[in-house]
């Protein structure tokens, strides 16, 4: 009975370090960005960056009013790309090369989904139990050859990311999700300080469809913005 009770209570306490683990690794991610007060205190965000692609490079900008509104602009071979979210509906302009019109019009459901993603710049593990996510800790991977924190985040809404936290400098390594039935796996690297929070400069991502590699030129933290920007022009 004395070693019924031992195993059982052992296993209590490795259940419940298990879990305060978890808290620790999100507090030490949270405070390596910079600290939650920091990131509470974004507003506005404007991102510029390069794209990547089969021997092309696409530039970029990224407007953002925090889980509000977000507004990414592009250019392809000399046309302009964008896509919008005005914090009610998403909309888009595609070139004619890329099977668009060339004039706004509204963006299918999915790819709404996916844009509205964009509104929380600093992931899922960020205040996570106000959001209604859980997050598990499946354990410790190698990532590039270093120890990494496998955590598995479930959102309200059921959907399902893994994150990869360096276990040592406890940024983000790595993420894995599904879109569309299509896994996605983005690789960040090369952190850099902007007014005491660190970004990822470089960001790479992997699906079905090849290579895909982000390099950001500029950050700006709380900018003005004109609201206006994320309307759909009439």
């Amino acid at each position: 009975m004395n070693k019924l009770f031992a195993t059982a209570f052992a296993a209590f306490v490795s259940i419940s370090s298990f879990a305060q683990t978890v808290d620790e690794i999100v507090d030490k991610h949270i405070a390596a960005l910079g600290g939650a007060d920091k990131l509470k205190s974004v507003n506005t965000l404007y991102i510029e960056r390069s794209l990547s692609v089969q021997g092309m490079e696409i530039p970029s900008t990224s407007t953002m009013v925090v889980n509000k509104a977000v507004r990414s602009e592009s250019t392809v071979m000399g046309n302009s790309m964008v896509q919008a979210y005005d914090g009610t509906s998403a909309w888009m302009v595609r070139p004619t090369m890329m099977g668009g019109t060339g004039e706004p019009e509204d963006m299918p459901a999915e790819q709404a989904k996916q844009l509205k993603g964009q509104l929380d710049p600093f992931g899922p593990l960020f205040n996570y139990k106000e959001k209604g996510n859980k997050v598990e800790l499946v354990g410790k991977e190698k990532v590039d050859k270093k120890d990494n924190y496998h955590l598995k985040v479930t959102s309200a809404t059921g959907d399902v990311v893994d994150q990869y936290i360096d276990a040592t400098t406890y940024l983000l390594t790595k993420t894995k999700a599904s879109a569309n039935g299509v896994e996605v796996e983005i690789s960040f690297s090369d952190y850099k300080d902007v007014d005491g929070i660190k970004f990822a400069y470089s960001m790479d991502m992997v699906n079905q469809m090849g290579n895909l590699a982000f390099i950001t030129n500029k950050i700006k933290i709380n900018p003005p913005v004109d609201a206006a920007v994320f309307k759909k022009p009439k």
